[in-house]
């Protein structure tokens, strides 16, 4: 009875939302810059297609070229929804992005890492070195790199890949000696690429990027679009989508999405209150 009850509830959730929203109206989607546009869009589409059917409202996916443009984007509100850590810099404070949702993944950490057979074997060794970062607004790629790197007194010469598997693309050629890395990017990389590498440093944990909304959505279509996400993976066809975009990327179970909350991410936000690299804001 409660079981039943509750698709009930789901089903007439989703029905006055699809009624609250005009005819024709949909809200972009923005995930962070990790790959390339085509891969982000075999990943996303099937999602968010589902999603949409589910909800009543219609996601539509935005992919920025770059890692730089989708955290200005971001900063300015484009987006309704985002799929980053960028919400969580002061610079985009203005546009009170909440948290609504996060995946069901292992936390995530900032790395250091060169290839296995480098003559690099500690962070000191990449004093005055060459060093490549996805973009100059990566949280985990490039941010709190920076900011161990310049606490330990540390210089490098960065260089940008646009994406963060376009500077490990970088990395395996041997055009740097080393690279700040998202970690659960680089696993998931280094699997598909069968390429071995070595950890200089991690960073702390840090929940993986967060789905977040923004202030302007009415409520209703919020809460009809976390529901669908927070229940896809156990739903038969969602589990099926989600398992189907994993193998994309490479990404490992357990696969969708939990509530979460900002609270959930207050590492983010005191890691920027804490920073002294001044890029990170």
């Amino acid at each position: 009875m409660h079981v039943v009850s509750f698709r009930l509830f789901g089903a007439l959730l989703a029905a006055l939302a699809a009624s609250l929203a005009h005819a024709g109206d949909s809200y972009s989607f923005g995930p962070a810059t990790q790959r390339s546009p085509v891969t982000q869009a075999q990943y996303w589409n099937p999602i968010l297609d589902y999603v949409s059917r589910r909800s009543g409202i219609t996601l539509v996916l935005k992919v920025a070229a770059t890692g730089d443009q989708s955290s200005d984007a971001t900063v300015r509100g484009d987006y309704d929804f985002v799929y980053n850590n960028h919400q969580f810099k002061p610079s985009a404070a203005a546009q009170g992005y909440t948290v609504i949702l996060r995946p069901r993944a292992p936390d995530i950490a900032g790395l250091l890492v060169t290839l296995e057979n480098s003559p690099i074997k500690s962070v000191a060794g990449l004093r005055d070195q060459t060093v490549g970062f996805a973009n100059p607004q990566g949280f985990a790629g490039y941010t709190v790199q920076m900011d161990h790197l310049l606490r330990q007194g540390i210089t490098v010469v960065p260089t940008f890949g646009g994406t963060q598997e376009g500077i490990m693309e970088q990395l395996k050629a041997g055009n740097v000696i080393a690279a700040g890395v998202n970690s659960a990017v680089m696993q998931e990389y280094a699997t598909r690429e069968n390429l071995r590498y070595r950890v200089l440093w991690r960073s702390p944990a840090y929940h993986d990027l967060a789905i977040s909304v923004h202030s302007r959505l009415p409520r209703i279509a919020v809460e009809a679009v976390r529901k669908v996400f927070a229940e896809m993976a156990e739903d038969p066809e969602g589990a099926r989508i989600l398992e189907s975009s994993a193998r994309v990327i490479g990404q490992s179970p357990p696969y969708g999405f939990i509530p979460a909350n900002q609270q959930d991410y207050k590492t983010y936000l005191d890691f920027y209150r804490h920073s002294v690299f001044k890029g990170a804001h």
